[in-house]
This record gives C-alpha cells, sequence and structure tokens, in this order.
C-alpha cells in the first residue's frame, strides 16, 4: 500500500501521471437497543488502540432529518458515517472519532468501526431540501469542534486520515498532527458552509485554508463547493499536489501538479446512473478513492473507482446501496477506458 508522503517524495513537486512506477506499492447494520450501544461504544474505546489504525475518519455525525418539520426522524449521516459504510464494504477496518449526544442512534455505523465519541450536548443536524434548482440545507443544533488535543495519541498514526468537517468543527490545528507516512486527504465543504438565524446554510471563503493545505496529500471537493468557478483551485496548488473536482453526473476532474510547476488535468467519465438519494454522493466517492489511491497509487483510476461507487450508492437511499469491492471492479473491467490527459501551463 501507498504510504503518505511515499505518495510525493516532496510535496511541491509531483510527478506525472500515472504514479505506478514512481511508488512503492504494496499490495447496513441491524438496529441496536440503546443500551447495546452504548455498551459498543464503550467497548471500542477501550480496546481500538491495540492495533495499528487502518484509515481514520474524523468528523462531526449528523441527523439528517427526513423531514425538516419533524425533528424525530432521522438517518445518521456526515461524512464520517458514509466514509466507515464505504471503507467497511471495502474490507478496511474504520476508526472514527465525532461527537453526539449519547442518545444518537449510531446503529448505521458497521459493526467494523470502532468508535470514539466524545462528549456533546448537542448533535449536529442538517435537512436537505432537493429542488430542480439545486440544494438546500439548513443546519441545526451544531456539536461543538474537534481539536487536535481531542486526537488520542494513540490514533496519530493511520495508514489514512479523512477529514471531513460537515459544519466547520474540525480545528486547523488536527491537520498538523500525522506524521510523513500517513496519507492525508480532506473534503473542505464543511469549511466553506455558513448558516443564518434560520438555519439555512450558505457557502463562505475557506477562513482556515493555508493553515491546512500544507498537511494535505489530496484534497477533494465538488464544483458546487467553488461555485463553478475552476480558477478557484489555482491558490491550492500551492500547497496540494492532488486535487480532485467532483461533478455530479459529469463524472470527476483530477488535477496534478507537475515538477515544472504545470498542472496535468485529466477527465474521468461517469458511470450512468438512476439517482435516487444523492445525499453522501461526495463523501462515498472521497472515501472509494483515498481507499484505492493509497492501495494502487494510481490516482486516475482511484477517481474511476469512486466515481463508480458513488454512482452506485445514489441509486439506493442512504447507505443501504454503497457497493462491495467486487461490485465495482466488476463494473470497471466490463467498461474500461483511456483517460485524457491535458497539461497547462497554468491554471
Amino acid at each position: 500500500m501507498i504510504r503518505g508522503r511515499d505518495l510525493y517524495k516532496d510535496r511541491r513537486p509531483a510527478p506525472a501521471l500515472p504514479l505506478s512506477a514512481h511508488l512503492m506499492h504494496r499490495q447496513p447494520s441491524n438496529e441496536h437497543s440503546q443500551s447495546a450501544q452504548t455498551d459498543r461504544v464503550a467497548m471500542t474505546q477501550e480496546t481500538s488502540t491495540c492495533g495499528a489504525v487502518d484509515i481514520l475518519l474524523i468528523g462531526n455525525v449528523t441527523r439528517d432529518l427526513i423531514d425538516i418539520n419533524c425533528f424525530e426522524a432521522y438517518r445518521l449521516g456526515g461524512t464520517v458515517t458514509f466514509a466507515a459504510v464505504v471503507a467497511d464494504r471495502l474490507g478496511r477496518r474504520p476508526t472514527v472519532i465525532t461527537r453526539a449526544t449519547p442518545d444518537t442512534d449510531l446503529s448505521a455505523m458497521p459493526p467494523s468501526a470502532q468508535l470514539i465519541v466524545l462528549p456533546s450536548p448537542s448533535t449536529t443536524t442538517f435537512a436537505n431540501i432537493y429542488t430542480p434548482h439545486g440544494r438546500i440545507q439548513y443546519c441545526f443544533t451544531p456539536a461543538p469542534p474537534i481539536s487536535a488535543a481531542d486526537i488520542p495519541l494513540a490514533f496519530r498514526r493511520p495508514d489514512m486520515v479523512l477529514l471531513g468537517p460537515i459544519a466547520g468543527e474540525i480545528e486547523p490545528d488536527v491537520a498538523a498532527i500525522f506524521p510523513e507516512e500517513t496519507l492525508v486527504a480532506a473534503v473542505p465543504q464543511g469549511w466553506m458552509r455558513r448558516w443564518d438565524a434560520d438555519g439555512r446554510v450558505h457557502s463562505k471563503p475557506w477562513e482556515h485554508a493555508t493553515q491546512i493545505l500544507p498537511h494535505l496529500d489530496a484534497l477533494v471537493l465538488s464544483l458546487e463547493d467553488i461555485d463553478y468557478e475552476w480558477e478557484r483551485l489555482a491558490p491550492a496548488f500551492e500547497y496540494v499536489p492532488l486535487i480532485v473536482v467532483t461533478e455530479y453526473r459529469n463524472g470527476s476532474t483530477v488535477f496534478q501538479r507537475q515538477p515544472d510547476g504545470n498542472i496535468l488535468e485529466a477527465k474521468i467519465p461517469p458511470r450512468p446512473a438512476v439517482e435516487v438519494d444523492p445525499t453522501g454522493a461526495g463523501d462515498i466517492f472521497t472515501t472509494a478513492f483515498l481507499i484505492r489511491l493509497e492501495e494502487t497509487g494510481d490516482p486516475i483510476m482511484a477517481a474511476r473507482f469512486g466515481n463508480v461507487a458513488a454512482s452506485m450508492s445514489v441509486e439506493h437511499v442512504g447507505t443501504t446501496g454503497i457497493p462491495t469491492r467486487k461490485e465495482i471492479l466488476e463494473y470497471m473491467e466490463a467498461h474500461p477506458f483511456e483517460p485524457s490527459l491535458v497539461e497547462q501551463t497554468k491554471f
């Protein structure tokens, strides 16, 4: 498997795609009662430090309301929830560090997940309303932040880490605590959200980007996150050598900075899907992409892997349609593609 800075020995210059020749290469849950859930969380907190951490997922879970007028009916959401299920379906061992109230139903987390639930007076609650003109979001009762001090020492040397803030909760100091060997990725959408007095979510600039970006190996964001303005990616290339932009039904685009400063761009085609529930698609893509990147060192095929995983998922509600590794690879084998590479002198 690929280890953090083995991906890019120096973060500034990046080798040409594909990466394989440049890299060291190594080869839905049942419902539980509240008491069983409490026992499970307590047990994983006590025992999870015994082995190496495979993939560490940091961010607050959410209560995704089924009906904005009913706060009692919800599905568990948030980047870490979707990411944990993806990791489990791909045969990896997820560890989740999050905040939620003791009565939050965490049974949607896969049984393989190690759960570190930090104390919180509230659980972040979201309402997602999909319209022909795009998504309308509301954020209520945001849980407190997660700082570097909240990450136990035993969990600071994972193979991979995904920073997945949902409402700006991950403090900038978290990104800096991981060693060179860890592959560090982030989905910044949660750092780029604000909400008004009614809870309506709006976009905002990423205030602490320059404190976080230097510590990332990969950044994954949506075209919506940058308001469809590609030039907004340019400053990030000063720090991050690999950026992937998801484009909803149009697949994704991989950007990689070259040693001469030029940017190599690869368009990754989508897998056609009949959409049922798009919630979490970006998180599913990112987790599948990160895991496959760590396994192969090839960002193009990792993005293709992520595209297929996300497209299969949106054909079902919530996490129920997240595919297995076998399903993804079978589709990729049956539908090969040749990437189109374009080198830009500037972005």
